[in-house]
């Protein structure tokens, strides 16, 4: 049993609890971003490169979870079994092993489809000016701003991956509750723009915040486009863009691009 079960169903739990968490994580992150000595850019050039306000993120934000919710619920109501007499059907939760086995699969999958979405966003010069040009408004990126999208965009990258993630992995709601959760705070994460010491995600991820940020800087804009657990992909394809991070003299660091 765990400590929802009396009181929300699963498939509630895994439809809002990942919108609740990245309101959370990422305005934890919002209140950290003074601090200068662990920024990835300064406030400055935050200033002066980004071209969209924080007002105009948050509303676009909240389009896309408004649209995650909708497919969430309808996916939930499609796979949920139904007895003859009308009453839901509680499915029989995996084993531990299984679940985790689940989630490593869902991503993995969740990996492969935002790769070559996101790589064609890039190279459909069409895509790229109507639609993915809109993430790439923030150049400097900061937490609130993870799941800034054209609202298409959210829908196909996001939604969708994460609806056919869910599938493939053949995981229960209560499963995929874990596993969407970690997904929103791992992208969270790797739009924070702070670069902390002991983040867990930098100690195991080679895909984390500054690799993130070397594809949202102008000469690693076709570089580095693997979301959001890991760069295998990348490597693979020869899209793959190395960094080293640099403590700059005023305070903060860089994430300086180095060719393969």
């Amino acid at each position: 049993m765990v400590f929802w079960e009396e009181h929300v169903s699963d498939e509630t739990m895994g439809t809002y609890a990942p919108v609740v968490v990245y309101w959370l994580y990422s305005g934890f992150y919002q209140l950290l971003l003074p601090l200068e000595n662990y920024r990835l850019h300064t406030r400055k050039e935050e200033s002066e490169k980004n071209v969209v306000s924080l007002s105009d993120v948050i509303k676009g934000v909240l389009v896309q979870q408004l649209a995650q919710v909708v497919v969430a619920q309808a996916l939930f109501m499609m796979t949920r079994e139904v007895s003859s007499s009308g009453s839901i059907v509680q499915p029989v939760q995996q084993t531990l092993p299984i679940q985790i086995l689940q989630i490593i699969i869902a991503m993995l999958v969740m990996d492969t489809w935002q790769y070559f979405v996101h790589r064609y966003m890039h190279q459909n010069k069409f895509l790229y000016r109507h639609i993915h040009s809109q993430h790439h408004r923030l150049v400097v990126t900061y937490a609130i701003g993870a799941l800034y999208n054209h609202p298409l965009e959210g829908l196909l990258l996001d939604t969708v991956g994460g609806a056919i993630s869910f599938l493939v992995s053949g995981m229960t709601a209560r499963t995929a509750v874990i596993f969407f959760c970690f997904a929103t705070i791992k992208t969270v994460d790797d739009h924070c723009g702070l670069w902390l010491p002991g983040n867990i995600f930098h100690m195991i991820f080679q895909n984390n915040t500054a690799y993130h940020d070397v594809h949202h800087q102008l000469q690693g804009t076709k570089y580095n486009y693997s979301q959001p657990f890991f760069p295998i992909w990348d490597i693979l394809l020869g899209t793959h863009m190395p960094y080293s991070l640099v403590k700059r003299p005023e305070g903060g660091f860089e994430a300086r691009l180095m060719k393969d």
